[in-house]
């Protein structure tokens, strides 16, 4: 229940500071959306490195999969 009451508080604090001065705000949005229009690419690239190294680790997992079919296959013929 904690958490809930701080998570809420967290929030509005947040609303808070994003709200235009002139409208009881700190007048952070503007702060707000320099910082999303730079973190957004870096977030992207972070992905798509992330993306790549798994789509490498699946080929090699596929690979070995399709290698050890073929030497159960060959065993078995023997």
């Amino acid at each position: 229940m904690k958490s809930l009451i701080v998570g809420i508080v967290i929030i509005a604090a947040a609303v808070f500071a994003i709200l235009p001065e002139n409208i009881f705000g700190f007048g952070w949005g503007t702060y707000v959306l320099n910082f999303l229009k730079g973190g957004v690419p870096v977030v992207a690239i972070i992905i798509g490195i992330i993306a790549v190294f798994v789509g490498i680790a699946d080929m090699k997992d596929r690979a070995e999969a399709k290698k050890e079919e073929a030497d159960a296959g060959s065993k078995e013929t023997q």
